[in-house]
């Protein structure tokens, strides 16, 4: 026992010595042990705490008030493009001014269905557009995945939804005899989706989009916001350099595609690759969810010609409701110039207002 005793003994003294011998070397690598650890347990409580947000905060995104007369039309199916089945309807337009002006895609808001394009298009239908509106996956009567449960911010899921929706559209216009071309109007989540589905297809004509977003913008957005909650020390949290929170998003992503099962792709990314073609951006100029800052900065990286309508006193998905009759007039002329190609001064005049 006091053989052990001594041999434990000499072991500590032999350690203690060692540092004693080698303190600079071992201040270095504690040092660096202190900077990797105390950052990793900073990034992993953001990470953390983002995740819980991703996951479960129920932002103000959807359509929820019935403030429409729903309209029939005729019921499809179709698949999306990873083969998930999906619901559909077409809605003809007037025709007494003589054939369609064209086709329009609608992609409805989070937590809404297809029935809610009563609420955007019936200006549309009443000029004379023709429109295919759909179920994103998990929503209305179209298919649910056990593995994969829908949320506020547009995967690429949803996108895989526009690319089957777009492709049945083309097939449809082309089994009639009509130019394959189409416009796109989304709302907030279903908007998002639609712009990274339809970056390089030249069948798209142009594109109305009403509370655009991009989920990494509007994450860091949060992060930057509510930063408070993730570190105690005022200093720390409000002097972070703007590479932290880049790297903080990107990290955020990572872990997500694993927790979700599914990527969410950047709006931001898409425009700035995106085919040039003409795009009228609406957004409300109380959105308490998606800031006008946000809105302008996506309207910035678009291509020409655009236009961005920032509809005051209106708040997320409420431009509509705000400004009836000026919504009404500025979706129809926009789509009248680039995609029916009525060109009249009216429509130019319309078309080149800003904000």
């Amino acid at each position: 026992m006091f053989w052990n005793l001594a041999l434990v003994a000499t072991s500590e003294w032999s350690i203690w010595h060692f540092i004693a011998r080698n303190w600079a070397m071992m201040s270095i690598i504690a040092t660096v042990i202190a900077m990797i650890t105390i950052p990793s347990l900073v990034l992993g409580r953001y990470v953390r705490i983002m995740l819980n947000i991703l996951k479960d905060t129920p932002p103000p995104m959807s359509m929820l008030t019935m403030d429409f007369e729903r309209l029939e039309g005729q019921i499809v199916r179709f698949r999306s493009f990873d083969g998930t089945s999906l619901r559909g309807m077409f809605l003809a337009g007037d025709r007494t001014g003589g054939p369609a002006k064209g086709m329009i895609l609608f992609c409805h808001e989070f937590a809404s269905d297809m029935y809610s394009c009563a609420r955007y298009c019936t200006p549309l239908l009443a000029a004379g557009y023709d429109v295919f509106t759909f179920d994103f996956r998990g929503h209305g009567e179209s298919s649910r995945q056990e593995d994969y449960q829908p949320r506020q911010w547009a995967s690429d899921r949803e996108v895989d939804d526009v690319f089957g929706a777009v492709a049945f559209v083309e097939d449809y216009l082309e089994s009639q005899g009509r130019p394959v071309e189409l416009g796109i109007f989304g709302m907030s989540r279903g908007a998002a989706a639609a712009l990274v589905a339809c970056t390089r297809n030249p069948a798209v004509k142009a594109i109305v989009t009403d509370g655009l977003f991009s989920t990494d913008l509007t994450l860091e957005g949060f992060m930057r916001r509510w930063a408070h909650i993730f570190a105690k020390v005022r200093f720390v949290y409000e002097n972070h350099p703007d590479a932290f929170w880049r790297f903080l998003r990107w990290l955020l992503f990572l872990f997500a595609r694993r927790t979700f099962r599914c990527r969410f792709p950047s709006v931001r990314k898409v425009l700035a690759k995106m085919l040039p073609r003409p795009m009228l951006m609406i957004h409300g100029e109380r959105d308490s969810y998606i800031p006008t800052e946000q809105a302008r900065f996506l309207y910035s990286v678009a291509s020409e010609p655009k236009s961005l309508w920032i509809v005051a006193q209106a708040k997320h998905n409420q431009s509509m409701i705000v400004e009836p009759a000026e919504y009404a007039a500025r979706i129809v002329t926009f789509f009248d110039h680039y995609l029916a190609g009525i060109r009249n001064d009216a429509a130019a005049k319309t078309v080149a207002k800003g904000a």
